[in-house]
């Protein structure tokens, strides 16, 4: 029978160290944080509403999903709310919060506070076996409340912008069916209490992005698209089930499925540093394919062929930044398994690091407009990684926050460019000049394209300067390391990111017009969400304020921090956090001006002079260098890691081992069961004619004329006279009398 408990675990934090005594609450928690099942839920039943009633709606399902998503929404702003106040030590849940506030004191800048630091958990038994029990439940916390607010609101406005962009698509219904069922599944990832039910949750994420991707499956590469995003995570995903298992034996209390157990067990040394080393190592491997990082990112910009409001859905809230979210929950097994503290380099790290760099190289070489955020993607997802390899908790999850907003409003913003120029994405051959027709479009992709190079005082700003101060390279930022390798490359992504956005808003909407269409503004549906997102790029960032900045305007600081980190609760690490660093933050932006200078003086100086729908120079550096233009090859090439997966991995698994195989089986295995065959054939060729024929009838023949010559003997000896059996008999017992004599 299934039973139900709800907890609210905290820790007392002084002075901002760790915890020393830890708490545990029975009892009613808030009602929204109580309930979080209600968030996957209620757009579950929005999928299965869609796809039964549907068709038969006035709005073809758009309406159910829209008001599901829009309730979910507002269920979020609510439990935010409730969050918040427990942070903050109110009491709008009665005394009951203020009482969960007041037991736990701490002491901040001098002054006594009081502040709630753990998480609301509600589970029940899912099922037994074996005498361990696997639950399912929730698990809220800061974390989860940022996630949930970031994923119900970009998944809403998708909604509202896909009635527009799909309108009349002959799988309309099934568009917003999956839509819903997508954002579930996130949902249902965000809240897991335990890691079988994220599991659960991470592989329908999967199936969803597989049906979105090849929306239009009719046309071969978005087919193809869906299957290669499918089989790169089942590669990544066997390490995330090893991983898992790993953490099952080792990590938990009393062999635990629960998140917080298996944190728990990951910081007090009940697990030996090999086997979280494994387990981190096998979970990266997860990461790798679900988030986009070298060398398995290469589904991600090919994920581009579904419709665009599905890639600003996997791009900014979903798929992609579930593998971050991974590494963001189960932080202890990688900061002790990685020894992320006092070190300067790690597996995890060194993944980011490099995939922020091979992103951002990528992007520069792009006509798709979709494929050059596609690669910007994977190169922010970098940056994340990066921070969380570093120890920089806040940092990489703030920034995961702050991406969300700009970049779906870059994405939806090309599609409102390509719907503008009949679903065209090529920036060189159907786009330029375009801001002249579409100025709202063109001034919200401009806002986040400012906010994606890191340009204060947009939001992409904040949450990278606290990247690159976390690595703790920089004099006076005094990170968790000192990860030196770290800090140049972010430097030189944040210059390569401010570079070719530069190129993208310029091959996009300066210059002349290069289509055949007649572009003209998208319309509300498609515009209003652009807004929407634009503002957040613009104020998100002052959630996040260092102290010394919010003092001098007189503003809040560290509000995100205060509110998302479980900091003193006894499922997450002691981390240290870096001071903000006036010198590198002018550094940082120095390198971000440099590359729009760069990318300025090359396109609207140069490429603009030559007028006659120029998109490059012709005499550029590609031409006059050799090795300019091996470089360019290779990034045209994608690093070849395409050709790597396709051509030599695939088509030697196709070509030559598929017919080695066939060889083999034909020659070898076919050989051997034939020759078994012919030799067991012969044998019994032999066995019948001559040991069958010869020796056994042979000797069964030979028993019975033995037999019959003995009988015949015999009859002569049986003659049925008395006195001739009595001399035989006296004969014998003479014989016998006589061997007696002799021989005893």
């Amino acid at each position: 029978m299934s039973s139900f408990t709800t907890s609210w675990l905290a820790a007392v934090e002084e002075g901002g160290h760790a915890g020393e005594e830890i708490a545990r609450f029975v009892g009613d928690a808030p009602w929204m944080l109580e309930n979080a099942w209600l968030f996957p839920a209620v757009p579950f039943v929005s999928f299965v509403l869609i796809l039964f009633l549907g068709k038969r709606l006035p709005f073809k399902g758009a309406e159910i999903g829209i008001t599901s998503v829009g309730a979910t929404f507002v269920m979020a702003l609510v439990a935010a709310g409730q969050w918040i106040d427990l942070r903050e030590g109110g009491s709008s849940e009665g005394e009951h919060a203020a009482g969960l506030a007041g037991l736990l004191p701490f002491v901040e800048g001098g002054e006594e506070g009081h502040s709630a630091t753990g998480a609301v958990v509600n589970t029940m038994t899912w099922w037994q076996s074996g005498g361990i029990e696997f639950n399912v439940g929730t698990m809220v916390d800061g974390l989860a409340i940022m996630m949930l607010f970031v994923v119900t609101l970009v998944s809403l406005l998708v909604h509202v912008y896909s009635t527009d962009y799909v309108h009349g698509d002959r799988r309309y219904t099934h568009f917003f069916a999956f839509l819903s069922l997508f954002t579930a599944s996130m949902l249902l990832l965000v809240v897991s209490e335990g890691v079988v039910q994220m599991i659960t949750a991470w592989e329908l994420v999967g199936v969803c992005s597989f049906s979105l991707i090849g929306h239009w499956w009719e046309e071969q590469p978005n087919s193809d698209a869906a299957l290669k995003a499918f089989f790169t995570n089942r590669v990544g995903d066997v390490g995330l089930l090893v991983g898992m298992i790993i953490l099952f034996f080792t990590a938990g209390h009393a062999e635990s499925f629960s998140i917080i157990d298996i944190n728990m067990g990951a910081l007090d040394g009940s697990a030996s540093h090999t086997a979280l080393l494994v387990a981190a190592l096998c979970l990266t491997a997860a990461v790798m394919s679900k988030s986009g990082q070298f060398f398995l990112h290469t589904w991600l910009p090919d994920a581009m062929a579904g419709p665009t409001p599905v890639s600003a859905l996997i791009h900014a809230a979903t798929m992609v930044v579930a593998g971050v979210f991974m590494i963001a929950r189960l932080y202890p097994v990688f900061w002790e398994g990685y020894a992320i503290p006092d070190n300067s380099l790690n597996f995890l790290a060194w993944t980011g690091a490099l995939t922020t760099l091979v992103g951002g190289s990528l992007a520069f070489v792009q006509r798709d407009i979709k494929k050059v955020l596609a690669y910007s993607t994977v190169s922010q997802l970098g940056y994340m990684v990066l921070a969380l390899g570093v120890g920089a908790w806040t940092a990489g999850v703030f920034h995961l926050f702050t991406h969300a907003f700009f970049k779906a409003c870059l994405f939806l913003g090309a599609g409102s460019v390509s719907h503008a120029v009949h679903h065209s994405f090529d920036m060189k051959a159907d786009m330029g000049g375009l801001r002249k027709y579409m100025p709202q479009t063109f001034a919200t992709f401009a806002i986040a394209s400012v906010a994606l190079a890191g340009i204060p005082p947009l939001a992409g700003f904040w949450s990278k300067d606290e990247i690159l101060a976390g690595t703790g390279s920089f004099p006076g930022t005094d990170g968790n390391g000192t990860y030196h390798a770290m800090l140049i490359m972010g430097g030189i992504t944040a210059l390569l990111t401010a570079a070719y956005m530069t190129r993208c808003v310029y091959l996009t909407f300066f210059g002349e017009y290069r289509g055949h269409a007649h572009p003209h503004e998208s319309g509300p549906r498609l515009v209003v969400p652009l807004w929407i997102l634009a503002g957040l790029a613009v104020v998100v960032g002052f959630l996040n304020l260092p102290g010394d900045i919010a003092d001098s305007i007189g503003a809040p600081a560290h509000k995100f921090e205060d509110w998302v980190e479980p900091a003193g609760a006894a499922y997450f690490p002691p981390i240290g956090h870096a001071s903000f660093s006036f010198p590198l933050a002018a550094i940082s932006t120095l390198l971000a001006l440099s590359g729009v200078a760069v990318g300025y003086w090359y396109y609207f100086v140069k490429v603009d002079r030559l007028g006659n729908n120029a998109t490059e120079l012709p005499n550029g550096l590609t031409s006059r260098s050799r090795l300019a233009k091996l470089g360019y090859t290779i990034l045209e090439n994608k690093y070849y890691l395409d050709w790597l997966y396709t051509t030599v991995i695939v088509g030697f698994v196709k070509g030559p081992l598929a017919r080695a195989t066939n060889r083999f089986n034909q020659v070898a295995l076919d050989g051997i069961v034939n020759g078994v065959a012919t030799v067991s054939r012969r044998a019994a060729y032999y066995l019948y004619n001559y040991f069958d024929q010869l020796v056994v009838d042979g000797i069964v023949n030979g028993s019975g004329s033995g037999a019959e010559e003995s009988g015949q003997v015999l009859r002569k000896i049986q003659t049925g006279r008395v006195q001739q059996y009595a001399a035989l008999m006296f004969a014998g017992a003479t014989v016998l009398a006589g061997m007696f004599i002799l021989f005893v």
